[in-house]
């Protein structure tokens, strides 16, 4: 197999309509480009979502305080199982309805359901503009909008923004007007602070907490009334991450794809897991998600 060049497949991308392709254009990006900027953005989006006290309470009632890396490990699967696999895949179908059930176990407002989906569209882009080996070009842009647009179709969610800057305009009216401090949420924060920590020798803990907390914005950090690391410890930690993206760019680009399941943060299944036993399964006498929800047993 002939190598690829370093720019040879944001080439191929650009040949490709975002529109029509953009399920395989996701891919390309998420799994082959930029693996672990994806990854990052992510975990950071999750912080986000704890801001809106209303999802941060939801989060606790959800056991992420107790039973994190499952949580953290079940909700990276079941998305990413859609991007590796595609929507109208045995997988994707699978994970589309692991998710939808799971959602009707709560009380969730379609307000925060399409919030959440905002941050998966914009907290990638914002994150790899600043820190990754090139910035996303704009079929891969458009084409994160349109995966997620499809994915919050299949989750019953309404009223979904039509372009990525309609995505980044919701993103930041909602968290203008919801950021606010919560004992719980604070709680849920917490716990995945500790989870990523975790992940590497015990003495770096507090390093990788100040670390953290380096890379969260100033609106982010008040809701959560986290002590804003020193500006130094800030400018020190995103010159790393910068420092990591150029490193990235002088480097053979990847030949196989990584997705999800083959993260090292992800722990709680070293033998193995069926899509159908992922996540939190229904709890009788618990309200369900008053979220429209489409058949999923035959996602669009």
């Amino acid at each position: 197999m002939a190598k690829v060049k370093r720019f040879q497949r944001l080439a191929e991308i650009r040949r490709m309509d975002p529109h029509e392709d953009a399920a395989e254009i996701y891919r390309l990006s998420s799994a082959y480009e930029f693996p672990w900027d994806f990854g990052r953005a992510l975990e950071l989006a999750l912080f986000r979502t704890y801001a809106v006290p209303s999802i941060g309470r939801l989060a606790e009632t959800a056991e992420f305080t107790d039973r994190t890396q499952k949580r953290y490990d079940d909700t990276a699967l079941l998305l990413d199982a859609v991007v590796e696999h595609g929507f109208g895949s045995e997988q994707g179908r699978t994970a589309i309805r692991r998710i939808n059930r799971m959602h009707r176990s709560y009380d969730i407002a379609n307000d925060d359901m399409r919030y959440v989906l905002c941050t998966f569209v914009v907290t990638p882009k914002r994150w790899i503009d600043a820190y990754a080996w090139r910035r996303m070009s704009r079929h891969e842009t458009v084409a994160s909008a349109v995966h997620y647009r499809t994915l919050g179709r299949h989750m019953g969610i309404q009223d979904i923004p039509g372009s990525y800057e309609e995505f980044e305009d919701c993103l930041d009216a909602y968290e203008a007007a919801h950021f606010a401090w919560d004992e719980s949420a604070r709680r849920v924060s917490d716990a995945t602070l500790d989870l990523m920590a975790s992940w590497y020798p015990r003495p770096l803990a507090p390093l990788l907490h100040a670390g953290t907390r380096s890379l969260l914005d100033e609106p982010l950090l008040r809701a959560l009334r986290y002590t804003p690391p020193s500006p130094t410890t800030r400018a020190i930690v995103r010159r790393a991450v910068r420092l990591r993206g150029r490193a990235v760019r002088l480097m053979p680009p990847r030949s196989a794809p990584h997705h999800a399941r083959q993260n090292r943060e992800i722990k709680g299944y070293p033998k193995g897991y069926r899509l159908t036993d992922l996540g939190t399964h229904p709890v009788p006498g618990v309200r369900g998600c008053p979220v429209r929800h489409i058949d999923t047993s035959s996602p669009e």
